[in-house]
């Protein structure tokens, strides 16, 4: 027969907790019972009436404590307050003594008896004393207990403190990942294909001295898939992958974060070719001493512990260590040096080819329609993340399957893009006079892009509210930009400023729904004068503030490395660009009235115009060839 498991210490207490209880308040009742039970109604009369009673014979017997007199008359008097016949009375000896009262007493025949103040009640006494200090060490007891329980673990018991301290990874396994599930990434994945080499075959490469590098950083914008190309390393190879994140090292106790690395790294030594992959990095590999905290903390032992596995006093092992972060500005310089993470691997954004192949990828699963064109919406999502167009297809799954339909269309994929770039569509009632004001905005923002030579073409307008805008211009660029010419900057400032100029030319008056559109400009255009360089009075010198943030970077300050003259130079250099895009804007409004009147009308008929319905309006862009995304 199985014989019943002991209960453990813990639960122990916790299920005789409400037993002590219970015995603590039947002690206080019984206490409170004896102590307070009701007595017979004794009147209190003067100490003076007391001996005169005695006097004449009138008392019966009486019984001293202390101070204290009560007693019983022969027969009923007259004692109460108000003349009441009673037969018990109580009164108070004097504090000097009265050495005539006994003597007294006896020779009238009264019987006496004298008791301890406190004789009977000791024991209840020190009970009662000792009973708040009992309860509070038991509540001690029991939050122990269960502090103990914690730390061991879910399971209890004094041996579980030791999983506490270990590493709280994943359970080591080779992932079922290849660098075919990892769409575009072809530079990230050819530096670190020769690892997939030297983790099959160690000897190989230790025959011939050669050693590959300890650590791997990647780094990335968020989504890029830093996680997934790490895991696609472990699969190629074929060896164990553990996996934590850097905020799991950390806890409230000192010592925990730099035990944990000490048992991830021996467990990755034991199974060794490993992969171990530490994700956000920066939690625990921020620069050293820096912040208004600085000091000896806890992730700086973290840190210190894993720099000594990397590169310390043991010998090189089969196991490399990938850490991803999206700041790499913040890492401690001890990380980034030879013998750790040497070796940087930045994953981009994708691009129009790489974005294809990772709809394709995460639409392997999804039935399609057949007017849904992968390219066109690839083409439509720049600067989109391997994440957002994982969440773009699964937006538009979700809304085929609200229409109850079978297959994904082109409609839901393009409503799908329309939520992420500018949020869920709102209902609002909008007024009429509100609603032309709005229509004017965006058809000024248009018109100018329309006809201006460097802009980037048109893809849709409207005046749905979504999001937290009641209306949108989408442009989309042509090509892939990796550096922005000074003529599309400029006309990039006249497309902001459209809206604000349609409204004064139009209604000779304008709205704050140029709030930021402004902040737009004014952020762009002080870009180009501080840090790019793009301005005459200028030129080209460095005078951005700083960027580092007094809590994450190495500057307690943002100091600003420019005079007083150079500063109001950028104010009036900005404001020169500002005001020469505003007219740049303000020409070709003028010049194209008619044609902006006309677009007006019909994007408020109709609330959203496409590319060819835009190119319907306004007519041929002399200036400008209409290249670029099929219409919808």
């Amino acid at each position: 027969m199985n014989q019943p498991k002991p209960d453990k210490p813990n639960n122990r207490a916790a299920k005789w907790l409400p037993y002590w209880f219970i015995f603590m308040l039947f002690v206080l009742a019984i206490y409170t019972f004896q102590r307070f039970q009701p007595e017979e109604m004794h009147y209190e009369i003067p100490y003076s009436q007391f001996k005169s009673l005695v006097s004449q014979n009138k008392v019966n017997n009486v019984e001293i404590r202390g101070l204290h007199v009560k007693g019983m008359l022969q027969t009923d008097e007259a004692i109460g307050p108000q003349g009441e016949l009673a037969r018990l009375f109580q009164t108070e000896l004097p504090g000097f003594g009265d050495e005539t009262l006994l003597p007294l007493m006896e020779k009238a025949g009264v019987t006496v008896s004298i008791q301890s103040d406190t004789q009977g009640n000791i024991l209840f006494t020190l009970l009662f004393t000792m009973m708040p200090w009992l309860i509070l060490f038991l509540l001690f007891y029991w939050a122990y207990k269960r502090t103990s329980s914690a730390i061991g673990g879910r399971l209890g018991g004094p041996g579980e403190l030791k999983k506490f301290l270990e590493t709280p990874g994943r359970k080591a396994e080779v992932p079922e990942v290849s660098f075919a599930d990892v769409a575009g990434q072809e530079n990230a994945k050819r530096e670190v294909m020769e690892l997939i080499e030297f983790l099959k075959e160690p000897e190989r490469f230790r025959k011939l001295g050669a050693e590959v590098p300890r650590g791997i950083l990647l780094m990335g914008a968020p989504g890029t898939g830093k996680t997934l190309m790490a895991r696609a390393l472990a699969g190629e190879a074929g060896v164990p992958f553990y996996s934590i994140s850097g905020s799991e090292f950390i806890e409230v106790f000192v010592g925990v974060g730099a035990s944990r690395v000490r048992h991830l790294f021996e467990a990755a030594k034991k199974n060794a070719p490993s992969i171990i992959f530490i994700d956000e990095l920066d939690s625990v590999g921020r620069t050293r001493g820096t912040g208004l905290g600085g000091g000896h903390d806890e992730r700086e032992q973290t840190l210190n512990q894993i720099l000594a596995e990397m590169d310390g006093f043991a010998g090189h092992e089969a196991v490399i260590v990938i850490a991803a972060t999206n700041r790499p500005d913040v890492l401690d310089p001890a990380l980034l040096r030879p013998g750790r993470f040497d070796r940087h691997v930045i994953l981009d954004l994708p691009d129009l080819r790489d974005r294809e192949a990772i709809l394709a990828v995460h639409t392997r699963k999804i039935p399609l329609q057949d007017d849904a064109d992968l390219k066109q919406i690839a083409a439509g999502t720049p600067g989109f993340s391997g994440a957002d167009l994982k969440n773009l297809v699964n937006e538009a799954a979700m809304f085929a399957a609200r229409a109850n339909k079978g297959k994904v269309s082109m409609a839901e994929l393009d409503e799908a893009r329309d939520k992420l770039l500018m949020g869920t569509v709102r209902t609002l009632a909008i007024q009429p006079e509100e609603k032309h004001r709005l229509a004017v905005h965006e058809a000024g923002h248009t018109l100018v892009a329309y006809f201006l030579p460097h802009a980037d073409p048109l893809y849709k307008v409207t005046i749905i509210p979504r999001g937290q805008a009641l209306g949108g211009t989408q442009q989309l660029p042509e090509q892939e930009r990796h550096t922005l010419p000074e003529d599309y900057l400029r006309d990039r400032l006249a497309v902001i400023l459209g809206g604000r100029c349609a409204e004064k030319l139009l209604l000779g008056t304008v709205s704050s729904g140029a709030d930021d559109d402004i902040h737009q400009a004014t952020t762009l255009a002080r870009a180009m004068v501080a840090r790019w360089g793009m301005s005459d009075e200028i030129g080209p010198v460095d005078l951005r503030q700083s960027e580092e943030h007094p809590f994450l970077g190495r500057e307690i300050a943002q100091p600003r490395r420019y005079s007083e003259h150079s500063a109001r130079a950028v104010d009036q250099a900005v404001q020169k660009l500002i005001r020469q895009a505003e007219e740049s804007a303000n020409n070709t409004l003028k010049q194209h009235q008619r044609q902006l009147e006309k677009l007006i009308a019909e994007l408020k008929a109709r609330e959203s115009l496409q590319r060819e319905d835009i190119k319907a309006c306004l007519g041929p862009a002399n200036n400008k060839p209409m290249v670029g995304l099929n219409p919808l």
